[in-house]
């Protein structure tokens, strides 16, 4: 794709005549249109596995760089300041979008697709993907470059973290008919594995141990992959003791992410989105 090789090329100036500066502003607006329209995503599935790519997240970074700060303010009210280059996302009727009103954001650059449900006040980063018939609680976060799948339950205060840098990480990642429960948070590059459920105000990193009770295994990050959730687990805050002889005289214990079993019949009905709220 031409428009890569001018990000790769643009990204490692340090500094920008002004018609390299013309000509940045004019493919990182065209990076904005294939990123709204998913045509590229800053992460993607290749033969099994998530891979970053890189160049998008080159080309973000770039539409930072380039942007001078501006008054965008609605009114005298509401007055706002950011980078030009840094729009919010033009939503029509024929997306398909409900966003419903009570001060949400969906900035340019992100991809919301065909049913996806805004409930107030959420807020979509630049570089993000949100698909089919997601819904988007409020006060939830769905982070930069963050690639969430179909038929997605983000409940109220969820978080999920944004990975621009390093250029090479891959972005946070979940995968189709994931539950996050309320007040969860998913951060570092983890990966939550299709159909899994994150139990309310569970967190998780990239450096977070996460133990699987069932099947009697620590899952973990390594140099090779980040952390990734298996498929239909269930996962809740758990707690393990510390086992220092000042913990173990105090009866302290920390915070763990625990997988308590695999999703059944009985956690598909209790997980399940009720239709007429669509």
């Amino acid at each position: 794709m031409p428009i890569e090789k001018d990000i790769e090329k643009l990204f490692e100036k340090s500094k920008f005549t002004p018609a390299e500066n013309k000509k940045a502003e004019a493919v990182f607006k065209e990076l904005v249109k294939l990123l709204n329209s998913g045509k590229v995503r800053s992460a993607e599935k290749v033969n099994g596995e998530w891979k970053a790519n890189s160049w998008v997240k080159k080309g973000i970074l770039l539409g930072f760089r380039i942007g001078r700060l501006k008054d965008i303010s609605i009114d005298k009210n509401f007055k706002y300041f950011d980078k030009h280059t840094l729009k919010l996302k033009a939503i029509k009727l024929s997306d398909g979008i409900r966003e419903v009103p009570g001060g949400s954001s969906i900035r340019d650059g992100s991809y919301i697709g065909k049913g996806v449900i805004c409930m107030p006040p959420m807020y979509v980063n630049i570089g993000a993907y949100v698909d089919d018939g997601s819904l988007i609680d409020s006060h939830a976060l769905v982070g930069s470059c963050a690639q969430l799948g179909k038929n997605i339950h983000l409940s109220a205060a969820a978080q999920i973290g944004g990975v621009l840098e390093p250029i090479n990480s891959v972005p946070v990642i979940i995968e189709d008919d994931v539950m996050i429960g309320g007040n969860a948070g998913i951060y570092e590059g983890t990966i939550v594995s299709r159909r899994a459920v994150i139990g309310a105000g569970c967190v998780i990193t990239g450096s977070t141990p996460v133990y699987d009770t069932v099947k009697g295994v620590i899952y973990k990050k390594t140099k090779e992959q980040p952390l990734i959730i298996p498929e239909n687990a269930v996962v809740v805050a758990g707690s393990r003791p510390l086992k220092s002889q000042y913990g173990i005289e105090n009866n302290l214990s920390i915070y763990t992410p625990v997988i308590i079993k695999y999703r059944d019949e009985r956690t598909d009905a209790a997980t399940a989105l009720e239709e007429s709220l669509r």
